[in-house]
């Protein structure tokens, strides 16, 4: 019988997987606690980005956690690689998403796992260690926010919107005018990276925008936006692990906030 066919035997394996997913993500942000406020040097990886040993600590606890319960699983973490298991099951890490944030003492810095299988990510955990705040989903069960359920917004016109994006200046990059965004929305912030996706699945903001992104920090986005009510897409429309641009959104927004994407680019 498929497995969509057995809806309780999915249901307790994606139970599980998010107990530990969870449990890796709580464990890892305590490790990055450590580090986090004191003056920290970073490494500058060959693609530009930075890397600290709190995100090393982060990952090897991380991958501690899920190996005791899953020594078969494959792991891909954003600074140790892949630790090759079962190819239809694949946990993905960042340790730290926004090392920015971290390397600064803003605590706007989140620790992500999530659960791909057969290519498609069914649980996701975003946590925010110096904030406190969790936020969690698996496929079929809902999405929680330190435990309560969590919902996106109700907001349906962009000019009532407040809309987030990690970076103007990679936007520029790709030929996006933040300004012609701006002036069409009912509020723009920069509160980027993971957090800014937390809040729009939380309701707390209504549309982020953000470029650039890793399978690592795209993987976990989609169950929590998907069992929150929202969407999360690629600048295209698309749902492809692979893809780097992002939008996600309370849903109702989505369409317009494509569109208005798609109008804001420069020649």
């Amino acid at each position: 019988m498929p497995a969509a066919e057995r809806p309780e035997r999915t249901t307790t394996s994606r139970s599980a997987l998010l107990r530990v997913a969870r449990a890796a993500a709580l464990a890892g942000g305590r490790r990055t606690l450590e580090w986090f406020g004191r003056r920290i040097r970073p490494e500058i990886k060959p693609d530009g980005s930075p890397v600290t040993s709190a995100d090393r600590a982060s990952e090897r606890e991380i991958r501690r956690v899920i190996q005791r319960s899953f020594p078969s699983h494959t792991i891909v973490g954003e600074e140790g690689g892949v630790t090759e298991g079962d190819p239809r099951i694949r946990w993905t890490i960042d340790p730290i998403d926004g090392t920015q944030s971290f390397i600064r003492g803003v605590p706007l810095y989140a620790v992500l796992v999530a659960v791909v299988v057969d290519r498609t990510p069914v649980v996701g955990v975003l946590h925010l260690p110096a904030l406190g705040e969790t936020i969690e989903a698996a496929v079929g069960m809902g999405c929680r926010w330190n435990g309560r359920r969590a919902h996106v917004s109700s907001v349906n016109q962009l000019s009532e919107a407040t809309i987030l994006t990690t970076s103007a200046r990679a936007l520029h990059a790709r030929g996006i005018s933040i300004e012609r965004i701006a002036t069409s929305v009912g509020t723009q912030r920069g509160w980027g990276d993971a957090y800014g996706h937390g809040l729009v699945a939380t309701g707390r903001a209504d549309v982020m925008i953000d470029p650039g992104l890793k399978i690592w920090d795209v993987s976990p986005l989609f169950p929590i936006l998907r069992e929150a009510g929202g969407r999360l897409t690629d600048w295209k429309g698309g749902h492809s692990l692979v893809a780097t641009d992002f939008v996600s959104s309370n849903g109702r927004l989505h369409a317009s906030a494509l569109r208005l994407l798609r109008e804001a680019r420069t020649s």
